[in-house]
C-alpha cells in the first residue's frame, strides 16, 4: 500500500523522501518501499510508449533534485581519461598516420583540432560504419597526438564521489535495465513464425528508454562505473531475470527468452540429435557437422582424448574442427547461456540486427576498462551467433557496418586482443565460424575431371559472396592478425593452420571459365567481381597480415610450417581433382590461393629469413604439377587478348584485367610468376620451355617450313599467341620483383613504369602502386618513403589552365634520366591493364628521344640491365642456355629473315631480347666434362652444347621438316646436290636436324618420372602424322622434306641487320673495331642487333672472328629454293607504303591550311557593321550594302525585309550588375557565427529602394521613365558573331527536334548550338537591312545653332516616323522581343503599379539596352579609354540589339506634355495648383536618372540618328547632370556656408561662380585666378538662359510638400560609382569552411542538411537536393539561383569541395577551386587531405561569371529537373 501513497505524491517529493529513508543506517523499509514503487512503475505489461515510468526513474535517480542539475553534478566527478566519443555512419572524423599505432585509429574533429598535428600525415574521412574517438588511449595511438583535454591525465585531481549521490541509481537502474530487456523479449518474433515481423516498431517504442541509457553513459566515468557494476553483476541477473514466481507475465516472458536462445549455437538442436548417431568422419559431401566435429565431446577428458588422435587422421579426409582445449569453448557449438545483463543485452542487440541506438549505448560504455574486458569476452562468446544472424539478415549491409563498428573498437587494441585469444580461444572461434559460413555455399568443382572431382569450391553466385556478407568476419580476422602476439599464436597452432588451409582451399579453382567454342554465351555472368573480392579479402589479406610477422630469422619455423601445410593441402587438392600432368583444355580459373600462399611464404623465407630454397621445395614431380595451373593462366591471358575467348563475352576480358590490376597484381600475377620462376629454376629447362610453347599452342608454328598446319589455332591468332609466349619468357627471365630486388628498388620500378605510361596525379600514383611489399600508409622504418622515391624519379607539373577552360590537375612526369636509364618496357607490359597503355608508354618514350635528339626514328623498346639474381634462383638462367630455346630462336630468326607469315617486329624484338638476356647472364659453372663433345656423336642434335655463346656461331646445314605437299619447299626435281650421286644426298639426310617440341617434352617428362639416366642427347624420331587430329575438309598430306640452311644464329643476325637497314653490306668487316657503344642504348632494331653482336664479340674471340668472316663475305640474302615473288611483293609493299605516306602528307597539309583559314575568320567574328553606329571614329563607309554569310547554306548576301539574316545570340538573364558593391574589396565568406554578409549596399538594392521611394510620391508613368531596371534579372545578349538566314535557322531547328540523340540542351526552349562554332545559343537577332550611306549621314559636319538643333530633336521625337510595314523582318523582330521577355522572370519586368501597362514595357525595353551597355563597360574594365574593345566586345551585338529595341519602343508615343525633352530645354509655364488635380506630380528633373534619359531619347528617335542631333542630346543632358551634381553638393553645406554663398554667389552671377567654387575646393590656386578664369559653366551650352531653367528645376523639388526632407535628399544625391562585380572572398584553407558549414543547420528547416551548399555570390547557405526546403516542387538551390542570380547560381558543395553551376534548367559540375598540396582536386573529399584555395582557378570562375561565358566554356551540361 505504501507504493500507492507514494504514487499519489509529487514525484520529486517522493524521490527526496525515499532517498532520506535509504540514507538511514537501517534502510530496510526504504528498500521495501522503493521496490514496491518500482514494481508498479516499471511494469513491463504497460505499453512501452508510456513515458510515466521514465519520468519516475529520472526523478528517483536524481533523488529529489532536477535531473539536469543532477547530470551536471555527476559530470563534475568525471574521471575519464579517454574521449571515447561514439559516432555513426557519415560522421566526419580524422586519422593521423604519424600518431597512430593501429591503422584503425581515429579522432573526432574536436580532439583532432585541439591536438598538434602540423606536418603530420593525416586525413579527414567520412566514417562508413561508424567508430569511436581514440584520443587518450595509448594502446592505439602515441601520446604526443593526444589533445589538450586528454593529455592531462584528468583522473588524478578529481575529488572522489560522495556515496549518496549515486545511491538511488544503484537501486533503480537494475530494474530499469531489466524492464528494457523484458520489452525486447516480448517484442521479438522469429522471422519464420509470423509474416508480419516488425522489429523496427518495437525499437521505435523503446527509443526513449534506450536514449535515456545513452544519456547516462554520457555523464562520465562515475556513472559508467555504476552501470558496469549493474551490467556485469551475475547475482542480480539471477534474481531478477526470471521474474517472481507468482507473476505469469514474467514467466512467459522468460520462456520466450529461452526459446529464442535455443538455436544460438553453430549446431542447432535437431542437427545435434542426428549427429550423435554418426560419429565416423565423412567425405567432402557431408554437411557442416563434418567440419565442426560431429559430436560435441561431453566431458573434458573425452575432448582431450580426441586431441591426441588428431595428428593420426589421414590427410585425405577433411580434418574435423577441433577446438584446442576443454569444454569452455563448446559455447561456439552449443547454445549460449547468459550470466549477466550485459550478455543478454548483447544477445537481443544481435537478434534485433544491431539497432543503432543499442550499438551506441554499448560502445559509449567502452572507456570503462572493466566493462571493456567483459564486453569483449561477451562479444566473442556470441560470435558464432552473430554470423548466423548476419547470414539470415535481409539488411546485411547495414548490419555488417554495425558489427564492424563494434568489433574494430575491441580488436584494434593489441592488449585486449591477446587477452581474449588466450582466454576465449578467439582464433579458433573465428576460423571455425568462417569455415562454417563458407560451408553453406559449396558446390562441386568442375576443374579437370568434371564427373569425378571430389573437390568443393564456393559458389560465387551465392548472395553470401555476391554481397560480401563475409566481410565483417574477415575484416575482424585481418584486424587481429595485425597484432604480433596473436599472429604468433596462430602460426604456432598447427591444427588451426590446417583448418585455415582447408578454408583457403574452398577458394582454390572457384569461378571456373570454360571457353565457348560455338556460339556466344547468352548470359554474361558477373560472378567474377565476387570471386576476385573474395580471394583478395578472405585469402590474400590474411596472408599479407601473417607475412608481416615473418620478417626475421627468428620466425623461420613459422614459415616452414606454413609451407609444409600448403604443400600438403595442394597435394590433397591435386588428388581431389584427380590431376595427372595435363590441364584440361579450354578451362581457366584465375583463383589459386593455395599456390599463392606457397609462393609468398617461399619468397619471404628466402628474402628475409635466410632459409635455403631447396629445403622448402617438394620433389620434381610435385613441382611439375604446381607449375601447370599458373602457366595455364598466363597462356589464357594471351588467348583472351588474341580474341580466342570472345564468345564468352566481355566479362572474361574483365577478369584478365582485374588479375593484373594494381590492387590485385601483388596478390595474383606476381606470386604466380614468381612460382613459375621457382619451378623454372629447378626443373629441366628443355622440359619447361617446351611446356610453355605447348601451352601457348604455337608448337606447330615453330617450323622452318614456310607453311604449316595448326590444329588448335586460326592463323590470325598465331601471331599474337607467339608474341604472348615470347613476351612471357622475357618477363619470366627478366623480372626480379621476388628474386633479389630490395623493397625500395621495387617501389621505384613500379613508380617508373606507371609514370612512363602517363603523367599521373599524386593520388592516382598512390592508388596504382601495389600496397605490398611496401605499405604506403605509415612510414616503414629503414625504407625509402614514397615521397622520396617520387621526387627522385619525377618532376611536378603545376596545375595550369588551358585556353578552352579545361582545368588541369597537378601532375608528375618522369625526369629525363628516367627515360634514358630506367624505362623498362617489360615492367610496363606486366602492369598494364589496357594494351593501349603500352603503346602510350612507347609513344612518350619516342617523343622523349626525338626531343632530346638521341634517336629520331621509330624506336624499339629499350633493353634494361637487371639487378643480379639472388643465389637461390641462379637456376633460372639455365632457361636461357638450353637447346630447346636456342632451336626456337634459330627457327624464328630464320622465319623472320625469310618473311614467313605471322612473324612481326614484336616477335623479333622479343627474340633479340632473349638472346641479349642470355649474353648478359652466363651460366657460371659450365661443366664441360659432362657432355662428351665428340662431333660425329652429336651431328643430329642441332647444337653441340647448351651454352648460348658457343651455339651462336654454330652453323646448321640441313633441317628435316614436315610440310604440306603444296608447300614451295617440296622438291619436284632431282635433289640439287653438287654431285648427283645418292650417297651425298643420303649424307644430307643423315645430317638434317629434326625438331619436335612435343616429343622432346614427353621424353623429358618420362625421364624425370623414371629418374632414368639415359643420355640427354638421344635423337628422337618425329611422331608420325597419323596420331594427329585431322580437321574436316582434309588438308594436303604432310610429307617430310629436307631444307638446306647453312646458317648460324650469328649469320642470321647479320642478314637481318641488312634486311632492316635495307642496304647490302650494311656491316663492314671492320665495324666492330670502330664501334661506339654509348649510342646503342636507345634505337631501333638495327641498333639492337649491333648491340647484341658487339656484346657477343666482347664475350668471346671466336664469335668476333665469325662475325668478321660473315661480314666479309657479304652476300645478298637469296632465299633458297624459292622464286622471287616474296621479294617482289616486299618491294611493291614498300613502294605502296611510300605512296600512301605521300598522299597522307598532302591531305594533312591541305586540312591544316583549311583549319588555319577557319580559325582566322573565327577569331575575327565581328560582323562588318557591328558598332558602326556606336563608333564615332569610323571612317566613311562604302555605298554598298552590308553582306552576311549564312553558316548553314553557305550563301552570302544582304539581309532583306523578305529574307532577313540574323546573328546567332544567347540571351540570358543576369544579376551580375546588381551584385556590385561600393567597395573594391570583395565581401568575405562568414566562417563563424559573428560574421555576416549584408546585402543592403548592393547596386540592385540601392536602385530598388530608389524606385520604391519615387513611386510613393510621384506619378507612376513618370517614375518608370526616371530610372533603369535590369540590375537584377536584366537580359544580356551575346553572340558568337556568326550569321544565318532566319528561314535556314528554322529548318535547322526542325532537324534538331527530330534528332533523337541526347543533347545537352533543350530544343523545345529554342536552344541550339551554332552550326559553325558549336557555341551554345537560344535565339537569332535579325540584322536590319542597312546601307553604307547611313553611316555617311552620321558624319556630315554641322554648323547649325544649338537652338535649331534642339527644335529639330524635338520635332524628330514628335514625328515618330512611319510605322514599320508588316514584313518577315518585323515579324522576326517581334519574336525576338518575345524571346527577350521570356528570358527573364516576370518579377524582373513588372515594376509598375499596374502590371502589363505600356509604361512597364517601355521601361523594360530601354533597360535591356542599359544592362548591355553597363555590362560592356564592366567587361572593358570600367572605362572606355584604355585597351579599347575587349574580348567581350567580340561577343557584343549592341548595334543589332538597339535596332530591334528602337523599333519596338517607337510603338509607344510619349505624350508631348510630359516629354522630358521639353522640360530639359524650355521654361514651362507653371501649372496652377488646381485643387481638383489630385493626380500625383511628375518626377522632378533633378531626381531623374540621366543615362536612362539618354537611352530613351536615342531609342525613340528615328534611325539612323545624325551625329549633330546625338551631340545635342548629350549636351542638354550634361547640363542636367551638372546641375544635379551642384544640387547634391549644396545639400552638404553648413548653414554658414550657405549664407556666404548666397550673398557672394548672387552678386557674381554665373560667370565667377565656378571659379570661386574651384578655389574653395582647392582645385585651383587662388593666385592664378585672375590670369585665366576657369569656369565650368562656360562649358555648358544652355538652350534658354540658365538661371530661370535651373530655378524651375529647383522649384519642382521645393514644391513637394509631402516628401520629407531626408527622403528628398536620398533622391537628390545619386552615387553612380560601383566597383566591379566580385564573388565572395574565400578562406585559404578549406577546413575552415568545412568545419563551420558541414554541421550548420539550415535556416529554413532548422536541420543539418545532408548536402549543404553555399552560394558564392551572396553567401546564402542552402540544402542541395533537400526535400525539406522544396517549394512548389523546386529544390532550394534552383530556387536560390532564381532569386539571387536570375537563374544563374554558383554553389560550393561543402561535402564535396566542388562547385556546381546552375544555368536555367541545366547544371554542370565546374570543378574545384580548392586543391591539395599536390595540385589535385579532392572531389567528395575522398582522400581528405588538407585543401588550399587556388587563386588562379577562383579568378577564372569569377571571370566566367562576370563575362557570362559558363555556357560556352563548360561542356558537360545536364538537366536538373528542379531537383538540386
Amino acid at each position: 500500500m505504501m507504493a500507492a501513497s507514494l504514487l499519489r505524491r509529487d514525484k520529486k517529493a517522493a524521490a527526496a523522501y525515499l532517498k532520506a529513508d535509504l540514507n538511514r543506517s537501517d534502510n530496510t523499509s526504504g528498500l521495501r518501499q522503493l521496490q514496491d514503487l518500482l514494481d508498479v512503475v516499471l511494469n513491463p505489461e504497460k505499453p512501452a510508449t508510456d513515458t510515466e515510468a521514465l519520468d519516475w526513474c529520472k526523478c528517483l535517480i536524481a533523488g529529489g533534485e532536477g535531473f539536469e542539475e543532477f547530470c551536471k553534478t555527476v559530470r563534475s566527478y568525471d574521471n575519464a581519461t579517454l574521449c571515447g566519443l561514439v559516432w555513426t555512419a557519415n560522421f566526419v572524423a580524422y586519422r593521423c598516420r604519424t600518431c597512430g599505432i593501429s591503422p584503425c585509429m581515429s579522432l573526432c574533429a574536436e580532439c583532432f583540432n585541439n591536438g598538434d598535428h602540423t606536418s603530420h600525415d593525416f586525413n579527414m574521412f567520412r566514417s562508413q560504419a561508424g567508430g569511436a574517438c581514440d584520443c587518450g588511449d595509448s594502446n592505439v595511438m602515441r601520446e604526443t597526438g593526444f589533445c589538450r583535454r586528454h593529455r592531462l591525465r584528468t583522473g588524478e585531481n578529481i575529488p572522489s564521489i560522495p556515496r549518496d549521490l549515486l545511491l538511488m541509481s544503484e537501486l533503480v537502474l537494475p530494474r530499469f535495465i531489466l524492464c528494457v530487456i523484458q520489452y525486447l523479449r516480448d517484442g521479438y518474433t522469429e522471422p519464420d513464425t509470423s509474416a508480419e515481423r516488425d522489429l523496427q516498431k518495437v525499437l521505435q517504442q523503446l527509443e526513449p528508454q534506450i536514449s535515456f541509457l545513452e544519456e547516462l553513459t554520457k555523464m562520465g566515468g562515475a556513472m559508467r562505473t555504476i552501470l558496469t557494476k549493474i551490467l556485469t553483476n551475475q547475482q542480480a541477473f539471477k534474481e531478477l531475470s526470471m521474474g517472481q514466481e507468482e507473476n505469469m507475465f514474467a514467466k512467459n516472458n522468460y520462456e520466450k527468452y529461452l526459446s529464442a536462445l535455443k538455436n544460438s549455437g553453430l549446431v542447432s538442436m535437431e542437427e545435434k540429435a542426428q549427429s550423435v548417431a554418426s560419429d565416423s568422419p565423412v567425405g567432402a559431401e557431408g554437411g557442416a557437422d563434418v567440419l565442426l566435429g560431429s559430436t560435441a565431446p561431453g566431458s573434458p577428458d573425452e575432448a582431450s582424448k580426441e586431441e591426441d588422435q588428431d595428428a593420426g587422421q589421414s590427410v585425405g579426409q577433411r580434418k574435423r574442427v577441433k577446438l584446442s582445449s576443454s569444454t569452455k569453448d563448446l559455447c561456439i557449438i552449443e547454445s549460449l547461456k547468459h550470466k549477466c545483463f550485459l550478455e543478454e543485452l548483447l544477445f537481443w542487440t544481435i537478434k534485433y540486427e544491431f539497432p543503432q541506438k543499442m550499438v551506441t549505448f554499448l560502445l559509449n560504455m567502452l572507456p570503462d576498462q572493466d566493462y571493456k574486458i567483459t564486453f569483449t569476452k561477451t562479444f566473442v562468446q556470441h560470435y558464432a551467433f552473430i554470423m548466423k544472424t548476419l547470414m539470415k539478415s535481409h539488411e546485411s549491409d547495414t548490419m555488417s557496418n554495425r558489427i564492424v563498428h563494434i568489433s574494430v573498437q575491441l580488436f584494434s587494441n593489441e592488449e585486449l586482443a591477446r587477452h581474449v585469444t588466450e582466454e576465449c580461444q578467439l582464433l579458433d572461434i573465428m576460423v571455425t565460424v568462417l569455415l562454417y559460413m563458407m560451408e553453406s555455399c559449396l558446390i562441386k568443382s568442375e576443374l579437370q575431371d568434371e564427373e569425378n572431382s571430389r573437390h568443393v569450391v564456393v559458389n560465387c553466385s551465392e548472395a553470401l559472396l555476391k554481397n560480401n556478407t563475409y566481410w565483417p568476419l574477415v575484416s575482424d580476422f585481418i584486424n587481429i592478425l595485425s597484432h604480433q602476439s596473436v599472429a604468433k599464436k596462430f602460426l604456432e597452432d598447427h591444427s588451426l593452420l590446417m583448418l585455415w588451409m582447408s578454408f583457403v582451399s574452398f577458394f582454390q579453382g572457384m569461378n571456373l571459365n570454360k571457353r565457348e567454342l560455338n556460339e556466344h554465351v547468352e548470359f554474361e555472368s558477373q560472378t567474377y567481381y565476387a570471386a576476385f573480392a573474395a580471394e583478395l579479402e578472405a585469402c590474400a589479406q590474411p596472408m599479407w597480415g601473417l607475412l608481416t610477422h615473418c620478417k626475421v630469422r627468428e620466425t623461420q619455423e613459422y614459415t616452414k610450417t606454413v609451407v609444409r601445410y600448403c604443400l600438403e593441402t595442394l597435394q590433397i587438392w591435386f588428388d581431389a581433382i584427380s590431376f595427372s600432368d595435363e590441364p584440361s583444355p579450354n578451362q581457366v580459373t584465375f583463383h589459386l590461393p593455395l599456390h599463392r600462399y606457397y609462393a609468398m611464404f617461399l619468397s619471404k623465407a628466402v628474402k628475409c629469413q635466410g632459409l635455403d630454397l631447396d629445403s622448402l621445395l617438394p620433389d620434381q614431380e610435385m613441382l611439375m604439377k604446381i607449375m601447370v595451373h599458373p602457366l595455364q593462366i598466363q597462356a589464357c591471358l594471351s588467348e583472351i587478348h588474341s580474341n580466342m575467348w570472345v564468345r564468352n563475352g566481355l566479362q572474361i576480358k574483365g577478369q584478365a584485367m582485374t588479375y593484373v590490376q594494381s590492387h590485385f597484381c601483388n596478390s595474383m600475377i606476381d606470386p604466380d610468376i614468381y612460382l613459375l620462376q621457382v619451378c623454372a629454376s629447378r626443373l629441366d629447362p628443355d622440359y619447361f620451355i617446351s611446356s610453355v610453347f605447348e601451352r601457348f599452342k604455337v608448337v606447330d608454328l615453330l617450323t622452318m617450313a614456310s607453311q604449316h598446319q595448326n590444329a588448335v589455332l586460326d592463323s590470325e591468332q598465331e601471331r599474337p599467341m607467339l608474341e604472348g609466349a615470347l613476351t612471357f619468357l622475357v618477363i619470366l627471365t627478366s623480372l626480379r620483383i621476388h628474386l633479389g630486388m630490395t623493397d625500395d628498388e621495387i617501389l621505384r620500378a613500379e613508380m617508373v613504369s606507371q609514370l612512363c605510361m602517363n603523367d599521373r596525379t599524386h593520388s592516382s600514383l598512390l592508388d596504382l602502386i601495389p600496397e605490398n611489399p611496401n605499405p604506403k600508409s605509415g612510414i616503414v622504418p629503414g625504407s625509402c618513403s614514397f615521397e622520396e622515391v617520387l621526387s627522385a624519379v619525377a618532376d611536378f607539373k603545376a596545375p595550369v589552365f588551358e585556353p578552352g577552360g579545361s582545368m588541369q590537375q597537378g601532375m608528375y612526369t618522369p625526369k629525363a634520366e628516367v627515360w634514358e636509364k630506367e624505362f623498362d618496357p617489360i615492367m610496363v607490359v606486366l602492369r598494364t591493364v589496357y594494351r593501349r597503355d603500352v603503346q602510350s608508354a612507347m609513344d612518350r618514350y619516342s617523343a622523349f628521344l626525338k626531343q632530346s635528339g638521341i634517336h629520331t626514328g621509330n624506336p624499339w623498346p629499350p633493353y634494361k640491365e637487371r639487378t643480379p639474381l639472388h643465389p637461390c634462383y641462379k637456376g633460372l638462367i639455365k632457361l636461357l642456355h638450353c637447346k630447346t630455346l636456342h632451336i626456337v630462336i634459330f627457327t624464328l630468326l630464320y622465319k623472320i629473315w625469310m618473311d614467313h607469315q605471322n612473324m612481326s617486329e614484336h616477335v623479333l624484338c622479343m627474340v633479340l631480347y632473349l638472346i641479349e638476356l642470355g649474353l648478359d647472364n652466363q651460366v657460371q659453372d659450365s661443366k664441360e666434362d659432362e657432355e662428351p663433345c665428340i662431333e660425329e656423336h652429336c651431328h643430329d642434335s642441332w647444337f653441340p652444347g647448351t651454352n648460348l655463346i658457343s651455339n651462336l656461331h654454330h652453323v646448321i646445314n640441313f633441317v628435316r621438316v614436315r610440310v604440306p605437299e603444296t608447300a614451295p619447299e617440296v622438291k619436284r626435281e632431282a635433289p640439287p646436290s653438287t654431285s648427283s650421286e645418292e650417297s651425298s644426298y643420303g649424307q644430307n639426310l643423315r645430317e638434317a636436324q629434326v625438331f619436335s617440341l612435343v616429343a622432346e617434352r614427353r621424353r623429358k617428362f618420362q625421364e624425370i618420372i623414371n629418374r632414368s639416366s639415359s643420355e640427354a642427347n638421344q635423337v628422337v624420331r618425329p611422331k608420325s602424322s597419323s596420331t594427329r587430329w585431322v580437321p574436316p575438309g582434309t588438308p594436303p598430306q604432310l610429307v617430310t622434306e629436307i631444307l638446306e640452311i647453312r646458317e648460324s644464329m650469328l649469320s642470321l643476325l647479320v642478314k637481318l641487320h641488312q634486311k632492316l637497314s635495307s642496304k647490302q653490306n650494311s656491316l663492314s668487316a671492320s665495324w666492330l673495331d670502330n664501334m661506339d657503344t654509348s649510342r646503342h642504348a636507345h634505337g631501333d632494331g638495327i641498333t639492337a642487333i649491333e648491340r647484341i653482336l658487339a656484346k657477343a664479340a666482347t664475350r668471346s674471340c671466336q664469335i668476333k672472328r665469325s662475325i668478321q668472316d660473315i661480314c666479309g663475305k657479304v652476300s645478298p640474302p637469296v632465299p633458297p629454293k624459292k622464286n622471287s615473288p616474296t621479294d617482289k611483293k616486299a618491294m611493291d609493299k614498300e613502294e605502296r607504303r611510300q605512296r600512301a605516306r605521300e598522299r597522307q602528307q598532302k591531305l594533312l597539309a591541305e586540312f591544316a591550311s583549311r583549319q588555319k583559314s577557319f580559325m582566322e575568320t573565327a577569331m575575327d567574328v565581328e560582323s562588318p557593321e557591328t558598332e558602326a553606329a556606336m563608333d564615332l571614329g569610323a571612317s566613311e563607309m562604302m555605298e554598298s550594302e552590308v553582306l552576311y554569310d549564312c553558316v548553314i547554306c553557305g550563301q552570302s548576301g544582304p539581309s532583306t525585309e523578305d529574307r532577313p539574316t540574323g546573328l546567332v545570340v544567347l540571351l540570358q538573364a543576369s544579376s551580375v550588375l546588381g551584385h556590385r558593391c561600393k567597395s573594391e574589396e570583395a565581401k568575405k565568406l562568414p566562417t563563424c557565427d559573428e560574421e555576416h554578409i549584408y546585402s543592403a549596399d548592393t547596386c540592385a538594392v540601392a536602385h530598388d529602394v530608389r524606385l520604391t521611394l519615387l513611386q510613393r510620391f510621384f506619378k507612376d508613368s513618370s517614375c518608370l521613365q526616371s530610372v533603369s531596371i535590369g540590375w537584377d534579372g536584366g537580359v544580356y545578349v551575346q553572340t558568337c558573331g556568326h550569321t544565318l538566314h532566319i528561314d535556314c535557322h528554322k529548318s535547322y531547328m526542325e532537324s534538331l527536334r527530330n534528332d533523337q540523340v541526347l543533347q545537352g540542351f533543350s530544343v523545345d526552349k529554342g536552344e541550339f548550338t551554332c552550326p559553325l562554332c558549336r557555341q551554345f545559343a537560344n535565339s537569332v537577332l535579325p540584322c536590319r537591312p542597312g546601307r553604307g550611306s547611313e553611316a555617311g549621314a552620321w558624319h556630315t559636319p554641322t554648323n547649325k545653332k544649338t537652338s535649331v538643333l534642339i527644335k529639330e530633336v524635338g520635332d524628330l521625337q514628335e514625328n515618330l516616323g512611319l510605322f514599320p510595314t508588316e514584313s518577315n523582318l518585323s515579324k522576326e523582330m517581334e519574336l525576338v522581343i518575345k524571346d527577350i521577355k521570356n528570358t527573364t522572370q516576370k518579377k524582373y519586368m513588372d515594376y509598375g503599379k499596374n502590371p502589363g501597362s505600356p509604361d512597364n514595357d517601355f521601361l523594360f525595353m530601354y533597360s535591356v539596352a542599359r544592362t548591355n551597355l553597363e555590362l560592356e563597360l564592366v567587361h572593358r574594365g570600367g572605362n572606355l579609354c584604355c585597351g579599347g574593345a575587349s574580348a567581350a566586345a567580340k561577343r557584343s551585338c549592341l548595334n543589332q540589339l538597339f535596332h530591334v529595341l528602337a523599333m519596338h519602343m517607337r510603338l509607344y508615343s510619349i505624350d508631348s506634355a510630359y516629354n522630358p525633352w521639353t522640360r530639359l530645354t524650355q521654361l514651362t509655364p507653371s501649372k496652377e495648383a488646381d485643387s481638383f488635380d489630385e493626380e500625383r506630380p511628375e518626377v522632378p528633373m533633378l531626381f531623374r536618372d540621366v543615362p536612362s534619359l539618354l537611352i530613351i531619347f536615342v531609342l525613340t528617335m528615328p534611325q539612323p540618328l545624325r551625329k549633330e542631333h546625338f551631340t545635342c542630346v548629350v549636351k542638354m543632358l550634361y547640363n542636367l547632370q551638372f546641375i544635379q551634381a551642384l544640387a547634391a553638393l549644396s545639400t552638404k553645406l553648413s548653414p554658414d556656408e550657405r549664407q556666404a554663398w548666397s550673398s557672394s554667389g548672387a552678386i557674381k552671377k554665373e560667370e565667377d561662380e565656378f571659379s570661386s567654387l574651384a578655389v574653395c575646393l582647392g582645385l585651383v590656386p587662388a593666385a592664378s585666378l585672375a590670369a585665366n578664369a576657369v569656369n565650368s559653366a562656360s562649358c555648358l551650352e544652355w538652350a534658354v538662359s540658365a538661371f530661370p531653367l535651373v530655378t524651375q528645376w529647383c522649384a519642382e523639388v521645393n514644391a513637394l510638400s509631402q516628401v520629407q526632407a531626408e527622403q528628398s535628399l536620398t533622391l537628390l544625391v545619386q552615387d553612380p560609382q560601383w566597383a566591379a562585380p566580385r564573388l565572395l572572398q574565400l578562406p585559404a584553407n578549406y577546413n575552415i569552411i568545412f568545419q563551420y558549414y558541414h554541421r550548420k543547420a539550415c535556416t529554413a528547416c532548422k536541420k543539418v542538411p545532408k548536402d549543404p551548399a553555399l552560394c558564392l555570390v551572396c553567401g546564402a547557405f542552402v540544402c542541395l537536393k533537400g526535400v525539406c526546403c522544396k517549394q512548389q516542387g523546386i529544390c532550394e538551390c534552383v530556387l536560390h539561383s532564381q532569386h539571387c542570380g536570375a537563374a544563374t547560381g554558383i554553389f560550393l558543395l561543402i561535402n564535396a569541395s566542388v562547385i556546381i553551376i546552375i544555368r536555367g534548367h541545366r547544371f554542370c559540375l565546374w570543378g574545384s577551386v580548392y586543391l591539395d598540396a599536390h595540385g589535385e582536386e579532392d572531389r567528395d573529399l575522398r582522400r581528405g587531405k588538407p585543401l588550399f584555395l587556388c587563386e588562379e582557378r577562383y579568378r577564372v570562375l569569377e571571370q566566367q561569371w562576370v563575362s557570362h561565358t559558363f555556357d560556352h566554356i563548360n561542356k558537360r551540361w545536364g538537366p536538373h529537373y528542379n531537383g538540386l
